[in-house]
């Protein structure tokens, strides 16, 4: 049985904030699935996935892991079956590539357990994996950012959880890193049965590679479920605010956005 990961009734609020940051929010995480967050900046996408990471506590409802409350998991327990790469992390300084990826292998760690041949093959699979192994014995600090980000997700990777939750993992990346991090996500689900919830921002990425996806709007879930079930004209101009066609796209059958151009653009270029 893979493990579940879902939310109850939950409702976060920023000390900050005049309203509720997510309000009442209920999902259920498909397990062995790839899950894409959808939704206009500020919307809770990242709120939501912090939530499931314990970095955030509700006001009220829960998180639940395997109908626990996951506040009530050890923090190294729950980290060895929950892994977070969040938006902006920070690497320690004078911190190397490699170093910093065993860090991922802490979970694993403890007085009984030292450093052993598994956890050095869990790193050196991952280095691999992301595409970073000439760079094991660089600084982080000297790595460009799209590198920079291939080596977070190898330190996530390092720490093989059943379920890895990644916030927007395709920033800073070009288009060509960008397609083998998600490609390495879909290879995580099929082959491994690795449960991955991750956000991001290009709606026809996330059509393409997601089993399922989440439809955010204003602190709500409006939509949950297959791509071709959420992805529509209608839910798209909900949501973004922006008019389009959705038609099939013809290498993988998938939804495929083409935004409409505003009455203003259309104008200018004399198409009203």
């Amino acid at each position: 049985m893979k493990s579940r990961l879902s939310a109850q009734q939950l409702t976060l609020s920023y000390p900050s904030a005049t309203a509720p940051t997510l309000k009442d929010v209920s999902v259920q995480i498909r397990p062995g699935a790839l899950t894409v967050i959808i939704g206009p900046n500020a919307c809770g996408k990242s709120t939501l996935l912090r939530s499931f990471g314990r970095i955030l506590n509700p006001e009220s409802g829960q998180v639940s892991l395997d109908d626990t409350a996951i506040h009530t998991f050890g923090s190294k327990e729950y980290a060895r079956r929950v892994g977070l790469l969040p938006q902006s992390a920070v690497a320690p300084d004078g911190i190397t590539v490699s170093d910093l990826v065993a860090r991922g292998r802490y979970a694993h760690q403890g007085l009984l357990r030292q450093w052993s041949e598994k956890d050095e093959e869990a790193v050196l699979t991952a280095l691999e994996r992301t595409g970073t192994t000439q760079l094991a014995d660089r600084y982080v600090a000297d790595l460009s950012g799209g590198q920079r980000q291939r080596v977070w997700i190898a330190m996530a990777l390092a720490q093989q959880t059943e379920i890895l939750l990644l916030d927007e993992p395709t920033t800073f990346l070009d288009l060509a890193h960008q397609l083998e991090v998600l490609e390495l996500c879909r290879e995580l689900t099929d082959q491994h049965g690795t449960t991955i919830v991750a956000v991001l921002h290009d709606l026809n990425q996330a059509t393409r590679y997601a089993d399922e996806m989440i439809a955010m709007k204003d602190g709500a879930v409006l939509a949950q479920g297959a791509p071709d079930q959420v992805v529509t004209e209608e839910l798209v101009e909900q949501v973004f605010s922006v008019r389009s066609r959705v038609i099939s796209d013809p290498e993988t059958g998938t939804p495929l956005v083409i935004p409409l151009a505003s009455e203003r653009l259309s104008s200018r270029r004399g198409l009203v």
